[in-house]
C-alpha cells in the first residue's frame, strides 16, 4: 500500500530550485555548526575573557542584524540570488579574518561586517531571502510542511557540524596540534564552505524571484498593506531573541565546561543529539499546526520547553542534566517553521523578503546584547542566571503572542 503522507509529498513537489536551496541550507548549518561548539573556546584561547567574549558575541549579532536589514529588505527588488551571493561572501571574510588573527579590533570588525553564528542557528540574510524562495515553489497548503523539511534540514547539518567540529579539534590536539591552531583549521573549513554556497546560488534561476514587479514602496523597510503586522510581530521576536540569546549553544557548550569539565568531543556528542531531537521537532510541527493551526502550534509547544529551559541547571548531575536538555530540544524547534510560514502566509508575495529579513533582524537586535550579559553573569560565577532569565522571558513572549495575534489567521486556516 502506497502511503501519501503530505510531508513526504511535500519533499516530492521540490522543483530544481527547491532542491537547490535544501542543499545550501544544508552546507551554510553545518558550517554553523562547527562553529558553535569552539568559537567561545578559540576566543579564550586568543587572551579575551569572559566579558570581552560577551561583547564580541553581541557584537556578531549587531552587525548581523544591521548588514541582513540592508541586504533583505532590498532582496525582492535587486534579486534574491544576488543577496544570497554577497551573504555568502560575508561568510568567506569572517572566516578568515577569525583564522589568521588574535586581535580583538579585527575579529569585532570581522564579527560586525562579516556572517558567523555563535549559536549554530541561522544568521545572516539567508533564511528569509531562501524561505520567501520557496514560497514561491510551494503552495500554501504545503508551506508549513515544506518548511518543517527544511528547519529539520538545518537542523541535522548543524548537528553533525557540531560533532564534526568538536571530533576534528579533539584529533587535532591528540596528534599535538595546539587548541588554537586546532581551531583555526576548523575556521578554513568554514572559509572554504563559504566558496562552496556562492557557486551554488549562482546556479539558482529567475524561479526564486519576484514573480511580479514589486510594489512600489515608500518607506526603508520595503513593507506596504503588512506594515503594522509585520512590526508587531517583530517587536514580540526581539524578546524572544533576547531570552534565547542568553543561553546560545556556544554559551551553554562553555557553561556545560565548566559546570561539569566537559571536553570538546562530548561536547560535539551532546549538541550532535540536540540538535537532532530539535529538527525532528520542527517535522512534527507541520502535523501539529494542519490540526491546532500555526499560532496555537507556536504558543503551546514553547511554554513547555521553557519550563525544561530552567530546569536544566538544578539539574545535579551531568547525564541528569544532558537528559533534560535532550527533552527540551525534542519540542523546542516546533515554533520555528510554523513561525516562519506564519510571517510569510500573512504578508503579500512581493513583501515576503522584506518581512521575512525585518523579523529576523529584529530577533537580531533583541538578542545582540544578551552575549554581553551572559557574559557577566559568567564573569560573577552566576553560571544558572542565564537559564531561569531566558525560561521566564520566553514565557511572558508566548503569553504576548497568542493574546495578540490569535484571531489573524493565514489563508489555509480561513
Amino acid at each position: 500500500m502506497h502511503l501519501q503522507l503530505p510531508e513526504i509529498q511535500a519533499l516530492r513537489d521540490l522543483t530544481r530550485d527547491g532542491r537547490l536551496l535544501f542543499g545550501t541550507r544544508m552546507i551554510r548549518l553545518f558550517a554553523y555548526g562547527l562553529m558553535s561548539v569552539i568559537l567561545v573556546l578559540y576566543l579564550a584561547q586568543v587572551g579575551l575573557d569572559d566579558g570581552g567574549i560577551g561583547l564580541l558575541l553581541s557584537l556578531t549579532l549587531a552587525g548581523d542584524a544591521a548588514i541582513s536589514l540592508w541586504i533583505t529588505t532590498r532582496a525582492d527588488r535587486i534579486g534574491r540570488r544576488r543577496m544570497l551571493i554577497v551573504g555568502a561572501g560575508l561568510m568567506i571574510l569572517a572566516g578568515l579574518t577569525f583564522a589568521v588573527s588574535g586581535n580583538f579590533m579585527l575579529l569585532a570588525l570581522a564579527a560586525i561586517i562579516g556572517t558567523i553564528s555563535p549559536s549554530g542557528n541561522e544568521v545572516g540574510p539567508f533564511l528569509s531571502i531562501e524561505q520567501a524562495g520557496l514560497s514561491q515553489v510551494v503552495a500554501d497548503s504545503k508551506r508549513t510542511q515544506l518548511f518543517a523539511w527544511y528547519n529539520l534540514a538545518g537542523s541535522l547539518s548543524t548537528a553533525c557540524g557540531a560533532l564534526g567540529g568538536g571530533s576534528v579539534a579533539q584529533v587535532l590536539q591528540s596528534a599535538g596540534v595546539s587548541p588554537l591552531n586546532s581551531y583555526r583549521a576548523i575556521f578554513l573549513v568554514y572559509v572554504a564552505l563559504g566558496g562552496i554556497l556562492i557557486a551554488l546560488f549562482s546556479r539558482a534561476s529567475e524561479t526564486i524571484e519576484v514573480a511580479e514587479q514589486p510594489t512600489v514602496i515608500n518607506n526603508r523597510l520595503g513593507l506596504h498593506r503588512s506594515q503594522r503586522v509585520v512590526l508587531g510581530l517583530s517587536g514580540l521576536f526581539a524578546l524572544d531573541a533576547f531570552a534565547g540569546a542568553l543561553v546560545v549553544q556556544s554559551l551553554m557548550a562553555y557553561w556545560f565546561h565548566i559546570r561539569f569539565g566537559v571536553d570538546t568531543a562530548t561536547l560535539g556528542a551532546i549538541f550532535f543529539g540536540a540538535n537532532i531531537f530539535a529538527g525532528l521537532s520542527a517535522l512534527a510541527a507541520a502535523r501539529v499546526a494542519a490540526r491546532f493551526g500555526l499560532i496555537n502550534t507556536m504558543v503551546f509547544t514553547h511554554l513547555p520547553s521553557n519550563i525544561l529551559l530552567m530546569l536544566v541547571p538544578l539539574m545535579p548531575t551531568l547525564p541528569l542534566a544532558i537528559i533534560v536538555l535532550l527533552i527540551r530540544f525534542s519540542i523546542s524547534q516546533m515554533d520555528v517553521p510554523t513561525r516562519q510560514s506564519y510571517i510569510i502566509a500573512v504578508v503579500a508575495p512581493d513583501e515576503r523578503s522584506a518581512a521575512a529579513g525585518v523579523t529576523s533582524i529584529a530577533r537580531s537586535v533583541g538578542a545582540m546584547f544578551s552575549p554581553l550579559l551572559a557574559g557577566v553573569f559568567l564573569s560573577a560565577s552566576l553560571l544558572s542566571w542565564p537559564f531561569f532569565i531566558a525560561g521566564g522571558l520566553k514565557i511572558v513572549y508566548d503569553l504576548a503572542l497568542y493574546r495578540s495575534f490569535r484571531a489573524l489567521k493565514p489563508p489555509e486556516e480561513q
